[in-house]
């Protein structure tokens, strides 16, 4: 059965939609069956791997509001298959409220593709809503990127209370996959202090690679591909493919 991760911080601009789609495409590389479920409703996961948001249909929506079965909406891409979003994804969490069981759709949804995967990567919301809270409870376990920024840790308190709430009462499985490095700059002396109080704050749980500050990281989304596809000797796509190595490792 698939590790199902989501990558969550309710920060945005982190870089949790590049880590999703670029650990997506590097586990592929590497021979591991991935689906990248895009949970954020402005779908840039779903772009990222050349899938046109506007006309995504049926989409995570379609599956969790409409019923249509999980397998239909799943599309197969060079970099990794993909359950899509579309627009329509930004109203459901009202329209969810009123479905039984309304925190565990996301989870049965990927319960019945599950087998065909080695990885489930589902990237969240910038926000503790209930979407995220529907990623919490399909996820085995989280990885929480963390920008080289001054605010790095602002915020993170209030997304672990939430993790362990989620997993008291809702997912009792749930528990941490690691904490990733993003736009780490090793000119500036700002970036190697928040990577020590980032390791001081989560000892034993902050991956060893970094993901760098690149142009060309930023570039990629907007041709449609993964940085491995983009531009195969960038720093981008050494550093993401020493991720999917230490994700692989982790999970043997």
């Amino acid at each position: 059965m698939a590790k199902r991760i989501a990558i969550v911080n309710q920060k945005g601009g982190v870089g949790k939609t590049t880590t999703c789609v670029n650990l997506a495409s590097a586990l592929h590389s590497k021979g591991q069956r991935v689906l990248l479920c895009d949970f954020d409703p402005q779908a840039n996961a779903t772009s990222g791997v050349g899938v046109d948001k506007t006309t995504a249909t049926p989409s995570v929506y379609e599956v969790l509001i409409d019923g249509v079965e999980c397998r239909k909406a799943i599309t197969s891409t060079p970099y990794c298959d993909v359950l899509p979003v579309n627009k329509s994804l930004a109203g459901a969490g009202i329209e969810m409220i009123g479905i039984p069981d309304r925190e565990h759709l996301l989870c049965k949804a990927l319960d019945s593709v599950a087998a065909d995967y080695d990885f489930i990567l589902i990237d969240c919301p910038p926000s503790l809503e209930l979407l995220t809270l529907n990623a919490l409870c399909a996820a085995d376990t989280v990885l929480v990127p963390v920008q080289c920024e001054y605010y790095a840790l602002e915020g993170l308190s209030d997304l672990l209370s939430t993790v362990r709430i989620v997993k008291r009462s809702l997912n009792p499985k749930i528990g941490m996959e690691g904490v990733l490095l993003t736009m780490y700059d090793s000119r500036t002396n700002l970036s190697m202090q928040v990577a020590e109080e980032v390791k001081r704050h989560f000892p034993g749980q902050v991956y060893a690679t970094v993901i760098p500050r690149t142009v060309r990281l930023s570039e990629a989304p907007s041709h449609g591909k993964p940085i491995d596809a983009y531009d195969p000797y960038s720093r981008g796509t050494e550093a993401y493919s020493l991720l999917a190595n230490e994700v692989i490792g982790r999970n043997k």
